[in-house]
């Protein structure tokens, strides 16, 4: 038998693949169970260590875990967070706070994108892994806002993600030039929503938002517009109560089936639904759920948080947020999605352990659910988001607000001890 020589001196070595590797969260208690282990791989949690994996090993040191969570709603392009303290003066309505947002943007010394990096990081820090983001769009601040809030979402990438709203704080009818902003941001590929404000109200035509006008027509016309052309969502403001509240939520409702968009609509505050109850209630959840319309609340008070169980209960996806945070409205607030759990528990004067877990779950859960993200219940085949707190069990760590020890995404740690790594 004759054999022939092969050259193989010119072929390229064949490289094996890298081994996969596998982090090993050791001795953690999920939502407060027995100690064991979490393992993440390729972002998932799952089982066990897969065959020949590399395991890189974090102690958990007996900690409780708990999902990351989801702010549904802040502004990060409004805020003086990290900024010398500003004092706030009286505003009566929607136009004198508009008047001193411009004012409080002119006088901060750093740009919009520091500014709102430095926030989403706070929160991210935090435990928050996901976020929808407003940022303003209105001729005295052009196109600013969203490219700062979307500059420091890409730096971001991999630790928070981020949807972006163009939000028309100051009007879409009442304000010229708005809308053609509001064109051009949906255009530019920033944004992921078009967002719209109390258009029976603030931003009625030919009233100075009295409400008695016919802008609503005309505001939700133009945005439905916007988002149907440029394949975006919509989340829109309605903080009017009362019938002039809802007669814009089911007209809302109307758009949204009439155009299919069924799924890609939110509506934010929705004060009017807070004050709803039993059959009325009941009815406008219905309508809600059938055109596939989520909700955001942001624990305000009492009577303007919305019954976010009931709502639930009758198919309507909720989402908790921050809001603003330490802006021209209000001197408060932290982007601590946990610290919101507890405003929400405290504000409706929650005491039972399950009362107590559904804030919680508004915040994960439901937060998940309005972006579309899956839930991370700690279950193989979850992300592996999820954060390492001193505590005995969920309420608890409602309640008490410990330090987030140690904050994981996508199975690698992002933060510890309340900072970024």
């Amino acid at each position: 038998m004759a054999f022939r020589t092969v050259d193989r001196s010119e072929e390229t070595p064949v490289t094996p693949p890298a081994p996969r590797t596998a982090t090993l969260f050791h001795d953690v208690r999920p939502f407060g169970g027995p100690a064991g282990d979490l393992i993440a791989v390729d972002g998932v949690l799952v089982p066990e260590v897969p065959e020949g994996a590399v395991v890189e090993r974090v102690d958990g040191g007996g900690r409780l875990a708990l999902p990351t969570l989801v702010d549904a709603h802040i502004h990060p392009d409004k805020t003086s967070w990290g900024e010398p303290w500003r004092s706030r003066r009286p505003a009566d309505g929607i136009a004198e706070y508009v008047a001193g947002d411009v004012e409080l943007a002119r006088a901060l010394p750093t740009p919009v994108g520091e500014r709102a990096l430095r926030l989403m990081s706070h929160a991210a820090a935090q435990g928050t892994r996901a976020m929808r983001a407003h940022a303003d769009v209105a001729p005295a601040y052009g196109l600013s806002g969203i490219e700062g809030v979307a500059e420091a979402a890409a730096r971001l990438a991999g630790i928070v993600d981020v949807e972006l709203v163009a939000f028309p704080q100051h009007g879409v009818v009442r304000t010229p030039g708005v809308a053609e902003l509001l064109a051009e941001a949906a255009a530019s590929g920033l944004v992921t929503h078009i967002g719209g404000i109390d258009p029976a109200g603030f931003d009625a035509a030919g009233n100075a938002g009295d409400g008695t006008g016919d802008g609503a027509g005309d505001q939700l016309g133009t945005v439905f517009a916007l988002a149907e052309k440029h394949g975006l969502g919509l989340d829109i403001h309605l903080h009017d109560r009362g019938e002039r509240g809802l007669a814009p939520l089911r007209d809302i409702a109307a758009r949204t089936r009439a155009l299919g968009l069924q799924g890609r609509v939110s509506v934010a505050h929705a004060f009017a639904v807070a004050g709803l109850s039993a059959d009325a209630l009941d009815e406008t959840a219905d309508l809600l759920a059938e055109a596939d319309i989520t909700v955001t609340t942001v624990a305000l008070s009492a009577t303007t948080i919305l019954p976010f169980r009931r709502l639930a209960e009758r198919g309507v996806r909720v989402g908790l947020g921050s809001d603003g945070v330490r802006d021209n409205w209000s001197p408060f607030g932290n982007a601590d999605m946990l610290h919101r759990a507890w405003l929400a528990a405290w504000a409706l004067d929650l005491r039972l352990d399950e009362e107590l877990e559904a804030c919680f779950r508004l915040a994960a859960d439901g937060g998940a659910a309005l972006l579309g993200l899956p839930k991370a219940d700690l279950r193989p085949g979850s992300p592996a988001d999820f954060m390492l707190v001193d505590g005995e069990c969920l309420p608890q760590a409602v309640v008490d607000l410990p330090r987030r020890d140690v904050v994981v995404r996508a199975g690698r740690v992002v933060a510890r001890d309340g900072r970024l790594v």
